[in-house]
């Protein structure tokens, strides 16, 4: 079982790419943001909890997101590999990210980081928002403080992978298949 992280600011493509990579890998898809959005449509005391934190343009605690994980890692046990989207975000998940992973006796193979310059990030954010209704992504204040978060927590995680050498950066400026051939050619060895 490969474990791989996307990473990348929001609005880089992680989702994107985690759908081409499925199509032509098999992964399973885990998208901490997909997930906390389901909790959102149901309504439920989290869902109520997430929409208020995401509402002010903050990231989920580290301890809802990894349940939500834990969760869905035993929930597909027969996974020929698992894309983790949008997560770690902080030094705290990763390390718990790895634990976990250990104990499973799959640890995490690569980090692939989506390089994007920020302008191009906050206007696919933007159409996003408008496209597919999504408060998160239509307010240029929240986007840019989105970003800001994600630079100053998740620069520790990319250092913690880069030491342990399972990193990877592919430039995610152009069209998804050219980024997809990039991260091709970065898995072929563990494949």
């Amino acid at each position: 079982m490969l474990n791989i992280i996307i990473a990348g600011p929001p609005g880089s493509g992680k989702g994107t790419l985690a759908k081409l990579m499925i199509e032509k890998f098999g992964f399973v898809h885990l998208s901490t943001g997909d997930m906390l959005r389901r909790e959102i449509g149901l309504g439920s005391p989290l869902g109520k909890e997430v929409e208020s934190i995401l509402a002010k343009g903050d990231l989920v605690s580290d301890q809802i997101v990894i349940s939500l994980i834990s969760n869905s890692l035993k929930a597909n046990p027969g996974a020929r590999g698992f894309l983790f989207d949008g997560f770690p975000r902080t030094l705290t998940q990763a390390k718990v990210l790895d634990d976990f992973l250990k104990k499973t006796g799959h640890p995490l193979k690569l980090m692939i980081l989506l390089k994007v310059d920020d302008a191009v990030c906050e206007m696919r954010l933007l159409r996003r928002g408008g496209i597919e209704n999504r408060p998160d992504d239509t307010d240029s204040e929240k986007i840019r403080h989105r970003l800001a978060t994600y630079y100053a927590q998740t620069v520790p995680v990319i250092d913690h992978y880069k030491k342990q050498g399972k990193f990877v950066s592919v430039d995610n400026s152009k069209d998804p298949e050219h980024t997809l051939n990039q991260v091709s050619k970065c898995l072929k060895p563990i494949l």
